[in-house]
Formats: structure tokens, sequence, C-alpha cells
């Protein structure tokens, strides 16, 4: 838990989680903080013990603690961008993420976007800048239309994204998004119904979850919204079975196409009853008020079995 982006504070609270509810007559768990400035094995009085790199080992009161298989709760870098997943693999060290070029794939909207384009599933209209590029604001207008959002290419939680309505904005939040990453996201506004739906491995099958609404207080469904209590989440969605039937097909599909393992939990916006793929998040929120452990629980898995099965699945890959 921890990582190296603006989502530091969010992983260690769901690494915590996870944590928490690990059944301890299974498990042995540790926490294990990815900092940029340290990374420590973190025991139950909050002594930390360094992590030593050359295997992923560390040692307490003279005794070495390896570990069999890593949670990752790692939200953004290095645990969602698959950085991490590499040494991991390097190592011969087993983990509950995807494989490592999948994870870098998922985490660049705009590479998974051309992927998903390829395979015939609906997306909004976009355009790709990195910093640096002539900014031709006409130009952009009149391909997304107004209003559109602005995002950071690679960054998680809302960070950096804005909701432009007018010509004027649109300068400032380019600005906001290259704060967060050197390349950039601009995408056409879509009218609709939002829903969330997770995907994951369960006992060897590829499981869709109980589908969720996403009702935003805000312009859109930003950080406040996501993290303060600004949205009504809904689950079930309230939608038709036509449209809950394309959507789960849709989000399976999608799983399938990037070659997906493990969690992830993927957000669709419903133009003319056709659901739009937005983005895939494959390290998603795992606090007990998060989406997917909502859609879980709807499904009547708990969080204990949800982080456990993770595990199992891990292991047993």
């Amino acid at each position: 838990m921890g990582g190296y982006s603006s989502e530091v504070e969010i992983s260690l609270k769901s690494g915590s989680v996870v944590y928490k509810h690990l059944n301890r007559e299974k498990y042995n768990p540790y926490k294990v903080h990815i900092l940029k400035n340290k990374w420590v094995l973190v025991d139950e009085n909050d002594n930390e013990y360094p992590i030593n790199k050359h295997d992923f080992s560390s040692e307490i009161n003279n005794k070495k603690i390896s570990f069999d298989c890593v949670f990752n709760a790692i939200h953004g870098t290095p645990g969602e961008n698959g950085t991490i997943l590499a040494y991991f693999d390097l190592i011969g060290l087993k983990h509950t993420s995807a494989p490592f070029y999948q994870m870098a794939l998922t985490f660049n909207k705009r590479d998974t976007l051309s992927v998903i384009k390829k395979y015939g599933i609906p997306t909004a209209t976009s355009i790709y800048l990195n910093q640096g590029d002539e900014i031709n604001l006409s130009k952009i207008i009149e391909k997304v239309g107004l209003p559109c959002f602005v995002k950071p290419n690679n960054a998680g939680s809302s960070f950096g994204i804005s909701k432009v309505h007018n010509k004027e904005e649109l300068i400032p939040a380019l600005n906001k998004a290259y704060k967060e990453d050197s390349e950039i996201l601009i995408e056409s506004f879509l009218d609709g119904t939002e829903v969330s739906v997770g995907v994951i491995e369960y006992k060897n099958e590829v499981t869709v979850l109980p589908i969720t609404e996403i009702v935003s207080e805000n312009d859109f469904f930003d950080y406040e919204a996501k993290y303060e209590g600004k949205s009504q989440e809904i689950t079930p969605a309230r939608l038709t079975k036509e449209q809950e039937k394309k959507v789960t097909d849709v989000a399976k599909r999608v799983y399938q196409i990037l070659n997906m393992r493990g969690f992830s939990r993927s957000e669709y916006i419903f133009v003319n009853d056709e659901p739009h793929f937005l983005e895939i998040n494959t390290v998603p929120g795992i606090t007990e008020a998060s989406i997917l452990p909502q859609q879980a629980n709807q499904a009547g898995i708990s969080l204990t079995e949800l982080c456990g099965n993770a595990i199992e699945m891990a292991l047993n890959n």
C-alpha cells in the first residue's frame, strides 16, 4: 500500500481495510508501505522494518520475513501502472494483479481506448495532447464539442480532471491536467446514465458483479463525489434488463480483450441505450465505502471472501 502518486492516502486506507479483513486462520498478513523515500514493513505498533529490495523480505528481531504473495493495494504509481509488478515477476513473487504489461496498458487511458476501439466498443470522441504541443482551441472544440472533459492520461481518483463548459475554461483545465501528467486526453461529453461495473476473477471464473449507478451532486464524478460523499452510488443500478445485459456483456468482453486478472472496475455511460466505455481501474478502492466492495456485498461476497479469493487466484495462477 502507499505508492508515489496523489493517491497515496487512499491506497493506505485500502491496504488497511484488506489487512483488517483477511482471514487470520488462513493468512498471516503484514502491512508493507511502498513510499518514495522508503519501503518498510509496518507492525501493529507502527514500528518500521526496512524491506530488502533484493528479495522483498524483511527482518524483525533477527527473524527473516518472506512472503508467498503480495496483495496489491497501490493505486497509481508504482502498483497500478505495473512498475512494481515487473519487479515482483523478476524475483518470482506472486501478486493479486494482472501481469505488469496489462497493468501498464490499462493505466494509460489513451492506449486502452486505442485497443478497445479496435474491437468496436463505443467510446467518447477524443483528442490527445502532449506537453509542449501546439494548442488550437478552435480545432479542439470543433472535434469534441462543449462541454468536454480534460483528463491527465495517467492518473486516478479524478485528480487533475476538469469539465470544460466554454472556450475560456480550456487553458486552465489543460494546465491543471498537466500538473498530474505530461500527456492529456480531451473527450466529448456523453450525456446519459453513468454506471460502474466491477469484473473480477472469482473462483476461477470471470465474474461481473452487480452494477452501480453513479449520480454525482457535483458537475461530474470528481474526487469530492468519489470520496467525500458528494454522490449517490446506487447498487444495483436502475437499468432496464436490456441495458443491464448490454453493459454486463461489454464489461466482461473488455476484461477479456485487455487480458485482465484480479480486480477491475470500469466506467460506462449509456447514450441511446448503448454503453460507452470511459476507463478501467485495475486497483479500485477497497475501503468499506468503495464501490467494488459494495458490489461484492450485493452479490453475497464479504470483504473477507473478496480479499481471500484474490490471494487464492494469485497463488493458483
